[in-house]
């Protein structure tokens, strides 16, 4: 009986353990355009990590950074996912826009393409466009 208890018991810790989340990784960078111009007080910034696999389908966001401008370019971001959402085979890019008063002023114009495979260098560097 003792050493049914014990078999249960360990088996429940090592289901416990299973269900523990994973760790999560993260890019870091910076959104910057080349006009020298200053972004009003009331811009934000949104920055989202995308599965860009299907053509046909809208991407599927793994993790966005939305807020508000603090100061100028270049604007850092960070973004975090869980590797276990990486699938083989699959196309993955960085997207940027900041907008202001609801009006868009920049946008990438360019596939900002990562691996998530730890080879992406760090911080990337995310150019925008201007929108007009």
């Amino acid at each position: 009986m003792k050493k049914l208890s014990l078999l249960a018991a360990a088996t429940l810790l090592s289901a416990c353990q299973s269900m523990q989340p994973a760790a999560k990784t993260s890019l870091d960078g910076e959104v910057f355009y080349l006009q020298r111009i200053a972004l009003p007080p009331t811009a934000t910034l949104s920055v989202s990590l995308q599965d860009v696999s299907l053509a046909d389908a809208p991407a599927v966001v793994l993790d966005e950074h939305k807020g508000p401008v603090k100061g100028q370019v270049p604007l850092p971001f960070h973004l975090s996912y869980d590797p276990a959402q990486v699938k083989p085979g699959h196309r993955y890019s960085v997207s940027a826009r900041i907008e202001a008063d609801g009006q868009l002023l920049f946008i990438t114009t360019e596939n900002h393409a990562v691996q998530l495979d730890g080879s992406d260098p760090q911080p990337l560097k995310i150019r925008v466009n201007a929108a007009r």
